[in-house]
Parts: C-alpha cells; structure tokens; sequence
C-alpha cells in the first residue's frame, strides 16, 4: 500500500515550519523529501536478501542543510554547474552573475534553488504510486538572472521502485534553465563507491580546461579513463585523474532530448547487489565522485569519505549558454522546459 506521510523537519530562522515527506512503496521501499532545497534528504532500497540501507548521502536535521551540508541531495537552479566567467548574453544583453567558483558561476549562485524554502503540494493518491510536487517562485534578477521563473519538480516513488523526477519551468524573459538533482547515490549504504560498478551509454564527452569549463570541443572517451561503455568499477582508473580533477567531475554527452526518458546508466554494488538504472531526457550527465568529502558528518551519525558517493547529475552541458555549438538551455516566454529523470532500483 502506497503511504505519504507529513511531519515537521525543522524551522527557517524567521520562524517558518519546514515539512518533510516520507513517500513509501507497496514494496517497502521509502523516499524523504524536505521543501527546503527540495531536498532528497534519504532513501531507502533493499538489497538482494530484502534488507534497507539509505542508500543516499545527506543529513537527518534542517539545521545540517541551513548550514550548508556538503552532500544535499537538492535541486540545481537556475542553471547547473558552471558559467564561464558568471557572465552570458542574451538577444545583446550581458548579464552578471555571481563568481562563486573563482572567476566562474556555478549552480546557480550563491543560494540557488538548494538553499531556498519551495511551495508543497502533495498530490493526490494514484494506483502504484505516490507523490509530491515542489514550486518556486524566482524572482526576475534573483541571483542575476533574468525573468521571473516558475520552476516544479515532482518527486514520484512507483511500486516500480522507480524514483522519478519530473521538472518543468516557464519564465515571462528569456532565460536559461538547467535543472537537475545533485544527489550522491551509494548503493553499499556505506563506505566509498570504488567498487560500484558503472554503466554509461556515452562514448563521448566534452573535455574542459582546469576550471572545469568546457572547451567547446565534443570527445570519444575511448582510450581515456572515462570510458564507461562497458561495466567497469569506478576506482579501477580514478588515479589517473589526480590531482586534478581528484576524481571524476565530467559531462558525458546522451542522446539529445529523447521524447521519453532514455537509459544511460547502470550501476550496481557487488556486495549488496544493489542495481540502479537511470534514464533521462536530458542531453549530459556530470559524472562527480564526491572529490571533497572528508569524514562529513551524514545521516545517522555516518561518516562521508572522500568517494563516499557518486552524482549522476543530468543536465543540459557546462557553461552551453556560451556555447552556441551546444544544445541551448534558453527559455522563452510562452515556452514550456519539461524534463524527467527516473532512477529504477533492483538487487541480485
């Protein structure tokens, strides 16, 4: 039977209740959702003997997220990842954003949409699934960004033991929108993910420089360690991009904009035999092997090392406002931006 319950996860510092959402599965699986970054804040799986872990980074209090967790499962916005320079130009116009990686922009700003409190609304029951749907108002110039922006994300658990995350966005000035979820997946519920085995349906990526910015060039990934294209424990190459990166930390090129959610990721756990499956509309994904993590305080008093998870975080490319070869992130008024990302879960 398919449940949502609602309690109160804390307070904002002006007094605000904060709710959080336990979704659960006929299956018994449970996914926590928090309206403040519209955080996923943990997520429960069985492995193949039908035991639960969290198999999600995070933190189990309000006050761990207000203070800047460095492993919250929140929704990216305005726009994911980096802007080269915090700068873009739209029908001749510049606009400035705020350089908060060196001289660059990344995910949104200084707040963003993971440091911000989102509307709720949980959504009437359905046969096989439960969910809650999340808005946001941003306000023409929040954050430099032009336009006032409505943003959703709907977060459904399906008896399926599918998660899926459905975005959409309108704006009344064009805009650029990427959306996407910076979770950090562990399917072991511990440790790092080393020996998590990875999937990726891309034999291409785009290279950037030392801020991470890409180049504008598209790349096989073949003969580099980021060749997934066949199942490959994450580890088996990760030192060959030390010191920098430190890790993995790239944008693979998917199929474009595919009508339907597309598969372009297994990744499996050998010693729980936890799978995840995802499937996207989007163009990329950032592949990101929690680099900067270093014994962070988690969830249930868990310790986060470094490669303590790894993102899969679907997106339009780094930086393609300024990019004109890539696909465009541009919203208009009277557009539509529609999105959907879906991670399935199994065990063998």
């Amino acid at each position: 039977m398919n449940r949502l319950e609602t309690r109160e996860f804390g307070r904002m510092p002006d007094g605000t209740s904060v709710p959080l959402f336990t979704l659960r599965n006929a299956r018994g699986m449970i996914a926590r959702v928090t309206s403040f970054g519209a955080i996923l804040t943990e997520l429960q799986v069985p492995d193949r003997n039908g035991q639960l872990a969290n198999v999600i980074l995070g933190a189990d209090s309000l006050a761990a997220y207000l203070q800047g967790h460095p492993a919250a499962a929140a929704v990216i916005g305005r726009f994911a990842n980096r802007i080269a320079g915090a700068r873009f130009v739209i029908d001749g116009t510049e606009y400035r954003l705020a350089a908060n990686s060196g001289p660059n922009h990344i995910h949104g700003g200084v707040k963003g949409f993971a440091k911000v409190l989102w509307q709720a609304e949980p959504l009437p029951p359905a046969q096989g699934s439960v969910a809650v749907r999340f808005t946001y108002l941003s306000r023409d110039g929040e954050e430099g960004y032009p336009g006032n922006l409505t943003a959703t994300v709907t977060y459904t658990l399906t008896d399926d033991n599918e998660l899926r995350l459905d975005y959409t966005a309108r704006t009344d000035k064009p805009t650029p929108v990427n959306l996407t979820n910076h979770v950090y997946f562990n399917l072991a519920g511990a440790g790092d993910i080393l020996d998590h085995e990875l999937w990726l349906a891309a034999d291409r990526y785009t290279p950037a420089n030392d801020q991470l910015i890409p180049t504008g060039q598209i790349a096989p990934v073949q003969n580099t360690p980021l060749d997934f294209t066949r199942p490959t424990p994450i580890g088996q190459r990760i030192e060959q991009l030390k010191p920098r990166p430190g890790g993995y930390d790239h944008n693979f090129v998917l199929a474009s904009h595919p009508p339907a959610p597309e598969l372009f990721a297994r990744l499996r756990d050998p010693k729980s035999g936890r799978i995840l499956e995802a499937s996207t509309t989007e163009p990329g994904v950032q592949l990101y092997t929690a680099n900067h993590l270093n014994m962070n305080a988690g969830t249930a008093g868990a310790r986060y090392p470094r490669h303590g998870g790894v993102c899969l975080e679907t997106q339009h490319y780094p930086n393609s406002i300024n990019q004109p070869e890539f696909p465009s992130p541009i919203v208009r008024p009277g557009q539509l931006r529609q999105s959907t990302t879906v991670f399935r879960f199994s065990a063998q």
